[in-house]
């Protein structure tokens, strides 16, 4: 069984910092990948961050250098630092957990703000 919880969203400045936390029901290294995506109304859901269960992370290019993804194995945790936050981060951010056969399982989302 495997449950995902988001927390650590709210109202922040532009240039501002959060940092978001999923919480697993299993350990997080047992993934074969940990993600967040994020998604603003009537936008398409994107891909903010990936590691795998070897700890490689990766990020799109438009957010290398802001957003960092990483993991605490005796919390169960993935994180997902977010520095230099922009308006256009607005988005409720979602954290996924993909299976080593492929099958995905998503957090119910957080809601981030990014405004002044």
């Amino acid at each position: 069984q495997v449950q995902l919880v988001e927390s650590g969203g709210g109202l922040v400045q532009p240039g501002g910092s959060l940092r978001l936390s999923c919480a697993a029901s299993r350990s997080v290294s047992s993934f074969a990948a940990m993600g967040w995506y994020r998604q603003a109304p009537g936008n398409e859901r994107e891909l903010v961050a990936t590691i795998t269960s070897g700890g490689s992370a990766s990020y799109p290019d438009s957010l290398k250098g802001r957003f960092t993804i990483s993991r605490d194995n005796a919390k169960n945790t993935v994180y997902l630092q977010m520095n230099t936050l922009k308006p256009e981060d607005t988005a409720v951010y979602y954290c996924k957990a993909t299976m080593t056969y492929g099958r995905a399982y998503w957090g119910q989302g957080t809601q981030v703000t990014v405004s002044s």
